[in-house]
């Protein structure tokens, strides 16, 4: 990699010349669609890219899809994973803790209309006999991880996404939300989110829906059969999931910030799970309760809010309907259980430098075809790849580790406590973590990432065929979806915990493009049958990403120098502070940043000194240089996150980006300034920049020479 790293070294004075225009955002003239010739391999990563196998990753995704894995109730499956790494080379345990976690007992809802009719919601998926595990007598209830244990009875109204300015919107029209049922369909915030954010408004209970309006062009309405006869969604699909508040914090709502073992003190709960209950349901079953709101309160075209309108045939009208009722009731059952991580490690040489990769295990059916298990087949198989890459003789210089996670979620709970534990290792040794979590859902690449690792992510994409045209890489694939914008981290996956505690990230995957066949995001219908039919017939997709990862693996496990481009990152720090910018000129307030400037200035200097420092120790070939160089870089996240958590929500550390607070999911860049502009309080915010600017000199301190 000599040669990429001489290639950094000489484009630094280019890419500082173009901070503000580059950022994280390609110019367009740059990202046409393009046939990229595909990169020649070693020896080594030829060994790799070849060991990559579709029928064997077809035979491990069949055995992870045929039984129930919701978190905490299959160790067996993670004894298989730990077994099928040490078959090939690796080291491998179970760790266990001990956590809450809450199960379905029972669950049902019904609507009373006001000329005394009645619907009631049957709360079940389809059972489809070409579909094989949707039959079977164990299947998963719909339900929601972490909700709360309880009766409501009243009238509902339509919220949206339910996000905080979906809320405030019908507070403008005033429309009584005190003691109502929420109706909220899925998009835009984490799921967990919006049943907190109908509390916080006076509501009693939350019923959450997937609207096909989100579903690209692949819809009944546009002529496709719907699953399994055809691509588009099957009507009655339900979307599980958690219902954690996972902005505030993620892991074990019981333990935060301490790992979770037997006989480990338990905290209140509360500042993280809902209080009032919730459930899923299809849209088939949505459809009744929206439309009993049609002509009641104001219609969907006149509300003013981005995605209010879906896709079905109803007016989507926010209520309440006089005389419409909800009675809605969840019974949960609270446990305080095992899950076990399986854990696989080969040492290199040097031992100080670490290389974390992972995959959550568990899934809210027994399929998960998508997620997690595509990204679980295609760890099996990386393992297989390395094991034939260590019988050649062939020894990482820096130490690999995989991990698989169980309760990813719940809330991200098995990494959270694994880094919990470890952290006194992982924060003097870790050098990136890499996270393939719903490794094939599609045909869209996607790539997010600390900016650091973009470039030599996006340049092995160049070493990898993609499938869905001939002669195009990874990269032309990513490059046409993308635009070359490597995107930022927010939460949702399991680098969270690493991210947060100063290790470099990246996370990828396969996503559903608009025209790809609808991914049935936990649903029954995340199957083997609608992975091998629809999703990735053939398993071409999981070998091409399976590949990649292999070779990004490779290259940070072995490479003298760890391949970081620092420059991207003063590059991103100035795009952030530009977007801060604009944030705080849309507002009628004043704040200084000068020193947030002052401090990313700082840092681009001593970036660029590192950068000279690492030409200078290639160009003499000095490996106490290189040593001083590989431990500037693998340490210097850590100083973005020395210097306190966030407001309200100290998990979350990292200065530069964190999930949005009333999102969940989607980041936030320079997360404490931000936030405390857009809530219009300018004395925090100037609190923030202080504490910002603190951890962005850290960072300095750590690559100054």
């Amino acid at each position: 990699m000599y040669s990429f790293i001489l290639q950094i070294s000489c484009f630094v004075s280019l890419a500082l010349a173009c901070v503000r225009d580059h950022a994280i955002h390609r110019p367009r003239s740059l990202v046409k669609r393009q046939s990229t010739p595909l990169a020649p391999l070693t020896a080594d990563e030829a060994i790799l890219v070849n060991s990559f196998d579709n029928n064997t990753l077809d035979d491990w995704s069949y055995y992870y899809t045929h039984g129930a894995h919701l978190a905490g109730t299959n160790e067996s499956q993670a004894q298989w994973t730990a077994d099928r790494w040490s078959e090939n080379g690796f080291q491998a345990r179970l760790d266990e803790y001990m956590v809450y976690l809450n199960y379905p007992v029972s669950q049902s809802l019904s609507l009373a209309y006001p000329n005394g009719s009645s619907f009631t919601a049957s709360l079940e998926e389809a059972i489809l006999m070409e579909d094989e595990t949707t039959t079977y007598p164990n299947r998963i209830p719909t339900f929601n991880g972490y909700s709360f244990t309880g009766n409501a009875t009243a009238e509902y109204v339509y919220v949206g996404r339910g996000q905080v300015v979906d809320f405030d919107a019908l507070v403008s029209l005033n429309v009584s939300l005190e003691g109502k049922i929420a109706l909220a369909k899925y998009g835009g915030p984490f799921r967990g989110l919006k049943v907190k954010n109908a509390a916080l408004y006076g509501m009693i209970g939350c019923i959450l829906f997937t609207d096909p309006g989100d579903d690209g062009n692949i819809t009944e309405a546009n002529g496709y059969a719907p699953y399994p006869d055809g691509p588009a969604r099957n009507p009655t699909s339900v979307q599980r999931g958690s219902v954690q508040f996972l902005s505030t914090y993620p892991g074990d709502p019981t333990t935060p910030g301490y790992p979770s073992k037997e006989g480990s003190p338990r905290a209140d709960k509360s500042p993280v799970v809902p209080n009032i209950p919730s459930l899923p349901i299809s849209y088939a079953e949505a459809i009744p309760l929206l439309r009993a709101l049609d002509g009641s309160g104001t219609p969907g075209s006149q509300v003013n809010r981005t995605n209010w309108v879906g896709a079905l045939n109803v007016t989507y009208s926010t209520g309440p309907a006089p005389g419409a009722r909800l009675d809605m009731s969840n019974v949960m059952r609270d446990s305080i259980t095992p899950i076990w991580d399986s854990v696989g490690i080969i040492n290199g040489t040097n031992q100080d430098e670490v290389i974390v990769i992972g995959n959550h295990r568990d899934a809210w059916i027994i399929g998960g075809a998508a997620d997690p298990n595509s990204g679980s087949a295609i760890m099996v198989e990386l393992s297989k790849a390395f094991g034939k890459l260590l019988a050649t003789g062939w020894k990482p210089r820096r130490t690999i580790v995989l991990c698989s996670w169980d309760a990813e979620e719940y809330g991200l709970v098995g990494s959270t406590e694994w880094v919990e534990e470890y952290i006194n290792w992982l924060s003097v040794s870790t050098v990136a973590y890499l996270n393939i979590d719903v490794g094939v859902s599609g045909k869209a690449p996607s790539l997010s990432a600390t900016p650091e690792i973009g470039t030599i992510a996006t340049e092995i994409m160049k070493k990898v065929i993609w499938p869905t045209m001939p002669n195009e890489t990874l990269y032309d694939a990513w490059l046409a979806e993308s635009d070359g914008e490597v995107g930022v981290l927010g939460s949702g996956s399991d680098y969270t915990s690493f991210l947060h505690n100063g290790i470099s990230s990246v996370d990828m995957g396969a996503d559903q493009g608009p025209d790809d066949p609808v991914y049935h995001y936990h649903s029954d219908y995340d199957s083997y049958h609608w992975m091998s039919t629809f999703g990735d017939p053939g398993y071409q997709y999981h070998k091409a990403m399976g590949q990649y990862l292999t070779l990004l693996a490779y290259h940070m496990s072995k490479d003298e120098i760890i391949p970081y481009d620092l420059p991207a990152y003063t590059t991103a720090l100035r795009s952030y502070y530009s977007d801060l910018l604009g944030v705080i000129n849309g507002t009628s307030g004043t704040l200084d940043t000068s020193e947030l400037s002052a401090a990313i200035t700082q840092f681009e200097t001593s970036a660029n000194e590192t950068m000279a420092l690492m030409q200078q120790a290639v160009s003499t070939n000095d490996e106490s240089l290189k040593t001083v160089v590989n431990r500037k870089f693998r340490d210097f996240q850590r100083g973005f996150t020395s210097a306190g958590g966030l407001p309200d929500r100290q998990f979350y550390k990292h200065v530069v980006n964190a999930p949005g607070i009333d999102t969940g999911y989607a980041p936030t860049t320079f997360p404490g300034i931000t936030e405390a502009v857009q809530a219009g309080n300018f004395t925090l915010a100037a609190e923030q920049v202080g504490r910002t600017s603190l951890g962005i000199r850290r960072a300095a301190d750590i690559l100054k020479t």
